[in-house]
Order: C-alpha cells, then structure tokens, then sequence
C-alpha cells in the first residue's frame, strides 16, 4: 500500500555547521535561496504524501513560524524532540501522530521525488521495511551498507576503510510495528539511534535495499552549503520567475539594466542589483539582498537582509542574514583549511562564511577559510584571518 504519512526529522542543531546554525537549526540554512527544509517537504509533496509530521527541537519556533500548519496544501504536525537523543528517540516523538506505515526521513538532506517514490513503491510491493542506498566513492562519512541480493544484511558507521561503496541515504519504509522495534533498542551513551533499531530489525525481518541515483546532497559543514547551492541551480529547483536559461529573478527584484547576470544564479524577493554589478555563476540571493555598484559575487549564497556596498568581491562566501559588508570588502575565495571546533579540513574551497548580523565597515578583507560569528564587528581595513568569535569586535 501507498504511504502517505512522512515523518521528518528536523530537531538537530548542526553544530558542525556553526557559526551558521548559532540562531537557527541546520534544516533552516539555505539551499540555494530557500531553506533546505523546504525543499524537503516539496519532495515529499510532489512523491505524494498527503500527511508531515515534523519533529522539532533545537530553535523549533524557526521551523515552526516559517511554515505554519500546511505547506501546499499539505497539513503539518509538530512534534518536540527536547533533547536530542538520538534519531530513533526523534522518531518515537511521533509515535502519538503516526497511524500506520510511515516514511521517515531526515530535514537537513535534499533528495528529490523519484528517490522517495522508489522507497515507497518498495515497500508497497514486499511489505517489507525499505531504505534508499545509494553508491559513493568515499564512505567514510556516512552509514555504509552491506547488501547481498537486494537485502541489507548490515550497517557500518563512518568505515574506515574502502571495502564498501553504498550508503544508507536516509530515506526509510516502515511498518506501523515500527515505534515497538525501537522500543527494544539498546541505548549507547544515553541516545537511541535509527540505525541500531534497523540492525535489530535484521536479526528477524528482511529489509529491503532500494539503491537510487537522483539528488542526495547532504550540508554536514559550510562549505557544503556552496555544493548544495550548485545542486539546486543545476536542477533548476527554485520558485522566481526565469528571465532566461538558469537565470531565475522574482518579479520583486530591482537589476539595474547594466548590471551583468551569469548563469545559474537565482535573485530572491526584493533584491536591488546596482550598475556595473556582475553576479554568477553559481549565486543565490536571499530576500532583500543588496549589491552595491561594480561588485563581483561567485559561488556565493547570501542570505536574506544582507548588504553589500559597492566595489566589493565575494567568491566562495557564505553569509548569514542580515549581514552588512561595507566598501571594498574582499573575500578571494578558496581552497583553504578550515578549522571547525577542533579539526581542520585541509584544500576546502571556502573564502569565507559570515554569520548572522555581522557587520564589516569598509575595506575589510578576508583570508579563505574564516569564520565570523554572529553579532561580529569588523572595522575599517582589518583582515580577518581564521575564526571571530560571536560578538567581538575586530580593529586594526
């Protein structure tokens, strides 16, 4: 039988993410110029679920405000996660909601319609639990599987060696019996996980591999929100009217007639694009976003509210909202190494990621690979070379 209840799971933080997920949780970030979110729920639409339940925790009231109680047409139930224990604990939130089999997939990950339509159909026709697996050439950063005649016989964390080349893609089929499964899971460290539950389920039932090969892009740290950002445009899954081939400005937006548009590139709701600006390839532009004169953005997603005054150079940026970059503010762009916490990421092409209402007063430029909390102040003609704390104020 068709399923057409979904559940996803959208209560984590993200902190790999930060300082980006400082105001707000990793499913909220841009894809392109739209929360990650709601690409989600737009596959989950368009493959034919009738039902969401999303499961919120970390900053909730953002998810919760933004999409209201339907999203096309679609109704939505919320449920909270008030401590993140683990992605089966996230899913037994919903115990209360869900009546039935149900697709579960997680809101930080962009799949499209096809992927979940395979899942579904799987399911439909064995009765049995089904997962999306997909093929990658390193695993090692995600749950690798084992499959003898399209049936997982197990699951291995973050590999450390190359033996193996599917992935768990994180979109699941389950029978209503579900929530008891992970019930009788073991807790490691106090948390349940999904996957521990599934190696459960392998001990008595078949579960079936579905291996895909549409969209799967998952944003683990910052820089991935440029190669998200690539995806969307490629695949053309944005909302704005078109003006021509991959180059999508809403009906709002102001582009000054000898401002230069380079494919792709999407410009959100009520952007202003000065003269003499040149903005793409592979450029998002969040609602009421401002190019100054002459400037030169690549590779970048801004987010909505931010400014950026004129002769200004953006390639490989990430910025939060509400961002102020003043005058001549030069980011040139990666590879670089990048620390997050306490591991660096070696040749990341990153030029820099600036987070919510920081501001920059002029002549600012950044060494590829900084990070800029929330709330920073940079002042005239300083260079900023690794991470600025949230709030600090950086002077020359």
């Amino acid at each position: 039988m068709h399923i057409d209840t979904a559940v996803v799971l959208a209560a984590g933080e993200g902190t790999r993410l930060r300082p980006l997920t400082r105001n707000r949780p990793k499913p909220m970030l841009p894809a392109a110029n739209r929360p990650i979110l709601e690409h989600v729920f737009d596959a989950l639409v368009e493959a034919g679920i009738e039902k969401l339940v999303v499961v919120v925790g970390y900053k909730r009231d953002r998810v919760q405000d933004h999409f209201g109680p339907t999203y096309r047409g679609v109704p939505i139930s919320y449920v909270s996660q008030t401590k993140q224990l683990g992605s089966g604990h996230a899913l037994l939130q919903a115990r209360s909601v869900v009546d039935g089999p149900v697709l579960v997939m997680n809101g930080d990950r962009l799949v499209d319609a096809a992927t979940i339509e395979e899942v579904d159909t799987s399911y439909a026709e064995t009765g049995n639990t089904s997962i999306a697996v997909l093929e990658r050439q390193d695993t090692s950063r995600y749950g690798a599987v084992e499959v003898q005649d399209r049936d997982i016989v197990g699951i291995v964390e973050k590999p450390q060696h190359d033996e193996f080349r599917l992935i768990n893609g994180g979109v699941y089929a389950f029978d209503g019996d579900i929530f008891e499964a992970i019930d009788e899971t073991t807790r490691h460290a106090g948390e349940l996980a999904l996957t521990d539950t599934i190696e459960l389920l392998l001990e008595s039932d078949r579960v079936q591999a579905v291996e895909v090969d549409g969209m799967w892009v998952d944003a683990t740290y910052p820089w991935d929100l440029l190669t998200v950002a690539r995806e969307v445009l490629a695949r053309g899954r944005v909302v704005e009217s078109a003006r021509d081939e991959q180059v999508w400005v809403d009906n709002s937006a102001r582009v000054h007639d000898e401002a230069t548009l380079q494919s792709p590139v999407v410009i959100g709701p009520d952007c202003e694009i000065g003269p003499d600006a040149v903005i793409g390839p592979n450029v998002a532009l969040g609602r009421n976003t401002t190019i100054g004169a002459n400037s030169v953005i690549q590779n970048t997603v801004l987010d909505a509210d931010t400014r950026v005054d004129p002769s200004s150079t953006l390639i490989d940026t990430v910025t939060g909202q509400d961002v102020d970059l003043g005058v001549n503010t030069v980011v040139p762009g990666g590879p670089a190494d990048v620390q997050v916490g306490t591991e660096v990421f070696e040749d990341q092409r990153l030029g820099a990621v600036i987070a919510d209402r920081a501001v920059a007063l002029g002549d600012v430029s950044f060494v590829s690979g900084s990070l800029v909390g929330p709330n920073a102040r940079l002042a005239t003609g300083v260079t900023v070379n690794g991470t600025v704390r949230e709030g600090a104020e950086v002077v020359r």
